[in-house]
């Protein structure tokens, strides 16, 4: 199977076919992801919390992001992988962003790299996509710069903040990326975007009037327990079955159900007398 390129996106947009993608951080999760029918995979700086058990993205490195982004690749090769900048790795210089951007190419074999930001990262987004790497923007509620947006909350929720959010995805796209990410806008603001922009628009937290829909694998899966945002939806919960499942091999080991014979190996026949006698060991009972 061919892997999936941006080309096969862009037909999917003309199509109207939705774009399904996930976060994914780890070898087995990137398998299933590819067994799923995922078309795409982030290996986001939201490893930081969901890994790293980080209060934020921000400390979160280059060598741990290409480390994670490797092993998704060698899990998921036939998707589209898109390497996450973390932050710092393109803010201070056009020289670094490609520098930082190329890297995810040489050792992760991604097929795009994300940064966050819009009218004040045009320069970046440039820099890079002149370079020859595909590059997705990342606006509306961006993590690394919650700071500055007042935490962690929905944007262009007035008006004004709108209109603030459009020209950012106007500008992203004039830049030169390829595709868009909003984050934690209303579908109304996404609906604008999506109308007025050509390439791709993606949500996570935005919406249905788009092109297709971000989720963290860890939320998904209910595997992330800190907090869980308005707009995700758990598919599943598996915090509570590996927790459960923990709590009763515990009480297993203290009562000596486990390990029974069934999950022991056995010595050849005839060896274990011999080998008693070899040692002077006399079992206790037989």
């Amino acid at each position: 199977m061919p892997r999936k390129s941006l080309t096969d996106l862009y037909q999917m947009k003309a199509k109207g076919e939705k774009i399904a993608w996930l976060t994914s951080y780890d070898y087995p999760s990137a398998q299933f992801c590819q067994a799923a029918g995922i078309d795409m995979i982030l290996v986001g700086d939201s490893l930081g919390m969901c890994v790293y058990g980080y209060n934020g993205t921000v400390p979160v490195t280059m060598d741990q992001c290409l480390v994670h982004t490797e092993a998704v690749r060698r899990g998921a090769p036939d998707l589209f992988v898109v390497g996450d900048m973390p932050f710092l790795s393109y803010q201070v210089s056009d020289a670094d962003a490609v520098l930082n951007a190329g890297l995810f190419l040489k050792k992760a074999d991604v097929d795009a790299v994300k940064l966050e930001g819009g009218v004040r990262i045009v320069d970046r987004i440039k820099a890079i996509s002149d370079a020859g790497i595909v590059v997705i923007g990342h606006i509306g509620l961006t993590p690394q710069s919650s700071g500055l947006l007042g935490g962690h909350k929905a944007q262009g929720r007035t008006a004004q903040a709108a209109q603030l959010t459009l020209e950012d995805a106007l500008a992203v796209e004039k830049a030169g990326a390829k595709l868009l990410l909003v984050e934690a806008i209303p579908p109304e603001v996404t609906a604008v975007i999506h109308q007025r922009l050509s390439i791709p628009v993606l949500s996570i937290g935005g919406g249905l009037p788009c092109d297709g829909q971000l989720l963290i694998i860890s939320d998904l899966i209910g595997q992330f327990q800190a907090f869980t945002p308005k707009f995700v939806k758990k598919y599943a919960n598996v915090a509570q079955v590996i927790t459960e499942a923990i709590k009763q091999y515990v009480t297993e080991v203290k009562t000596e159900h486990f390990p029974g014979p069934e999950f022991t190996y056995s010595m050849l026949p005839g060896e274990e007398e011999k080998f008693y006698q070899m040692v002077g060991y006399t079992p206790a009972s037989k």
